[in-house]
């Protein structure tokens, strides 16, 4: 394990996470995150030079669906449900003095 977590970064981590660890559960953070860290080195000796860089596993174009009104301006319809109605518009309880 190259990557030795020293205890003032466990501590630090535990300040910024607002966690209260035991002795016990900062040893083993600090495996945890050396492991992590093994892993990370693992995976920096991969040869990425002819990977095309990318946001998504899955090729993706524009997702998003045209906005398209399909219910119209039926306002009468909607006033129906209205408990008050005042100039063609909901009327609410005023909530600002």
């Amino acid at each position: 394990m190259a990557n030795i977590i020293s205890d003032e970064t466990i501590k630090y981590v535990g300040i910024l996470a607002k966690l209260e660890l035991s002795q016990e559960e900062k040893e083993s953070a600090g495996k945890d995150m050396g492991r992590m860290l093994d892993y990370i080195d693992k995976l920096n000796e991969l040869d990425t030079s002819d990977v095309e860089p990318m946001t998504h596993i899955f090729s993706m174009n524009n997702v998003f669906r045209e906005d398209v009104v399909t219910n119209g301006d039926d306002r009468s319809r909607m006033l129906e449900n209205a408990p008050q109605q005042k100039d063609g518009a909901f009327k609410v309880p005023r909530t600002v003095e």
